[in-house]
């Protein structure tokens, strides 16, 4: 696995090392030594998927206090653009972004830390997206941040107007109002 850090600090982009063959291909997907060696140690508690289709947006979301979580998510079918946005407002990076490609070819991870937004865009028909996280989902802790927020000025690459995003996501405030972590 190739272990690389982004510009913002605590923030992974991970790239196994894949074995192809005429019967398909073999890689270590997530091996604990490695990544406390590299990231640090972190207790993953669960495994999530979600399936969409093409021009869904999911967030941009966190878990707040206690309930704050670390995610380590990746694309097992499909393709989607992945972002997450440092809502740290001591962080000298507060308010920047890091946005990977995540597929199916690529086997790209992506580590987001606690302290972080975090929001997928399906660019494929189809994506079923899995990731880890350190802590138990707590609705009552959930925050969420607009994805069109204009100070974050994400780059989304498709038509604003082909979005698909739940009410809540449109619903979500600004990052300047939103609660997030000091």
């Amino acid at each position: 696995m190739n272990y690389k850090e982004t510009e913002i600090p605590g923030v992974w982009i991970l790239e196994p090392e894949v074995f192809n063959d005429a019967r398909g291909y073999f890689f270590e997907a997530w091996k604990q030594f490695d990544f406390d060696q590299h990231i640090g140690a972190v207790h993953f508690i669960q495994d999530n998927e979600s399936k969409s289709s093409f021009g869904v947006l999911r967030g941009l979301h966190y878990q707040k206090g206690a309930y704050a979580q670390a995610k380590l998510v990746r694309v097992i079918e499909g393709k989607v653009l992945d972002v997450a946005v440092d809502i740290r407002r001591s962080s000298p990076c507060f308010g920047k972004y890091i946005m990977v490609e995540l597929s199916a070819d690529n086997k790209r991870q992506f580590f987001i830390p606690r302290g972080f937004a975090h929001g997928f865009l399906v660019l494929s028909e189809q994506a079923v997206f899995t990731y880890k996280v350190d802590n138990v989902y707590a609705p009552q802790h959930e925050g969420s941040i607009c994805w069109s927020d204009p100070d974050i000025n994400i780059e989304w690459p498709i038509n604003p107007d082909k979005i698909i995003t739940s009410q809540k996501d449109l619903n979500a405030p600004l990052l300047r109002r939103a609660e997030v972590f000091d």
